[in-house]
């Protein structure tokens, strides 16, 4: 498949990155289904909840001000409140972020473009965010959306509710097989910002070899599940799979 602007400029949307359109393309997202339960691939819902709508906003108040001004909140103290639930069916949301969550966000953002290390990377001259890329990668086409591609490194950002165990969650999480395909997709070193939102404190986490070796064997298992289970020329029934593993 020959990569064109076209593809690349429908990419940047997130309505065709994360659509039907995106979806001839495998991504990391698809990882965790493809390795553990191939049978729920790619039928998760979209529904929101609170943790992908404080990452989603983490990323856009640094990223896309212009949609995080978009976000709403409510005064409520908890989502079981009339008033949240008031507010919810009255703007025909299915989810809302309490004002005290969106707070706790908007600090761990001071936090992190505070630190001069930190900001230089964020706000690098020349930086660009939000970059969509498409490779083949292993016989098989991927996508990926960089958050920061700086003149010399990638920078993804995150957030963790225990930085302490961000070096165990990034394995639990497919941080590294993440790494491994962003860093085929635009040829050039990944860097995990990371800021604890409990805590506070942040941590830049530098990924070795090892842990980018970990993450094309991923792959590699992903794409195996793929090809015998959806591929053009699929060799097994999806409701044959099951777990062989040694202990």
């Amino acid at each position: 498949m020959i990569v064109t602007d076209e593809m690349l400029g429908r990419l940047r949307n997130d309505n065709d990155y994360y659509g039907a359109y995106g979806k001839q393309f495998l991504s990391n997202s698809d990882i965790s289904s493809l390795l553990w339960n191939p049978r729920e691939f790619r039928k998760s819902g979209d529904e929101d909840n609170i943790n992908y709508a404080k990452g989603r906003y983490f990323h856009q108040l640094i990223l896309e001000p212009e949609k995080a001004a978009e976000t709403k909140f409510i005064k409520a103290s908890t989502r079981n409140t009339n008033i949240y639930r008031d507010f919810i069916e009255k703007n025909k949301l299915s989810f809302v972020l309490l004002e005290k969550e969106g707070q706790e966000i908007r600090d761990c953002v001071n936090r992190m473009v505070s630190n001069l290390a930190f900001f230089e990377g964020i706000r690098e001259e020349g930086a660009r965010y939000e970059v969509p890329a498409i490779k083949e990668i292993h016989g098989v086409m991927w996508k990926g959306k960089a958050d920061i591609v700086g003149t010399r490194q990638l920078i993804d950002l995150k957030t963790t509710s225990k930085i302490a165990d961000f070096k165990y969650s990034a394995r639990k999480y497919n941080y590294d097989s993440q790494c491994f395909i962003y860093q085929e997709l635009f040829g050039r070193p990944l860097v995990f910002y990371v800021v604890d939102k409990t805590s506070g404190m942040i941590g830049m986490y530098h990924p070795t070899a090892d842990f980018v070796s970990r993450g094309e064997e991923k792959v590699i298992k992903a794409i195996d599940a793929y090809q015998k289970f959806f591929g053009e020329n699929p060799t097994k029934d999806i409701e044959s799979f099951y777990i062989d593993e040694m202990l």
